[in-house]
């Protein structure tokens, strides 16, 4: 059965696949990008040109995650051209490397902003509806935990995850009782994009950070060495799309909580 779904992160190659796969298996997909809808060479535009401007079932969208007006207007827009939401796919934000005193207070707040407050508006904006129609599903997509907490450097990534996770966990329990059910999909590679994508969040405090990596010459370089190994290729990113698409045909009831692709060797 055909579902409206939302992709908050289109923007990001594996967004971009997503939604280009999703739309493929035949589900109504509204793309999410920021509010002016600054498509970069590689995003879902490049990645599906032809698809972007013939297929019907494949709409752009603005949607600055990090703005609740903007947020409000998106779901709006959605409900008002399709008449519901059935599924949204949440992503997680940016990577944070590098000790975890050289980040400022404002960077902190940025980070948890960018992985946990975003994906509250947009809950808090679909799920009144979704409660009311007794059906929806929220899939959140992170990295393996494994991954984020091998490395050092990159403490405050694995929180994220920590957080996501146990928040996907607690709305999984909550929404249980409306007929609501909650996805992780957790990718082998540390990061889907990173390779197309430099998504690093680096810290704003150089003298702390300076500081560190004269205690611990080469560490940096080892982190970015195992940032590299740990990106997904292609097929790896291809693969992950493949999983959501898997998860939001799958049958209500039939879902599982958890769902995890392997990555290819780095």
């Amino acid at each position: 059965m055909s579902k409206i779904v939302l992709v908050t992160a289109a923007s990001t190659g594996l967004g971009a696949m997503t939604a280009l796969a999703l739309a493929g298996a035949g589900h109504t997909v509204y793309a999410g990008f920021g509010p002016a809808r600054e498509v970069a060479p590689d995003d879902l535009t490049a990645v599906g040109g032809q698809v972007l401007a013939q297929d019907a079932r494949l709409h752009p969208l603005a949607l600055d995650t990090a703005d609740q007006r903007s947020v409000s207007a998106a779901i709006g827009e959605v409900t008002r051209r399709s008449g519901r939401i059935d599924a949204v796919i949440h992503a997680l934000g940016p990577v944070p490397r590098g000790p975890v005193e050289s980040f400022t207070p404002y960077q902190l707040a940025q980070i948890y902003d960018a992985n946990v407050l975003s994906s509250q508006r947009v809950n808090r904006a679909v799920l009144p509806a979704m409660r009311e129609r007794q059906d929806g599903l929220l899939i959140w997509v992170v990295p393996s935990r494994h991954s984020a907490d091998a490395t050092p450097y990159l403490a405050l990534h694995s929180e994220a995850v920590t957080v996501i996770d146990h928040l996907a966990a607690s709305y999984a329990r909550e929404l249980s009782g409306f007929g609501i059910e909650v996805s992780t999909v957790t990718s082998g590679a540390l990061t889907a994009d990173i390779r197309r994508h430099p998504s690093l969040i680096h810290p704003d405090d150089t003298e702390t950070f300076a500081a560190y990596e004269g205690r611990h010459p080469g560490l940096v370089d080892s982190v970015d060495s195992a940032l590299a190994r740990q990106a997904a290729t292609e097929a790896d990113i291809a693969r992950t799309a493949e999983a959501i698409v898997g998860v939001v045909n799958d049958p209500k009831g039939g879902r599982g909580r958890r769902s995890t692709v392997g990555a290819s060797p780095g």
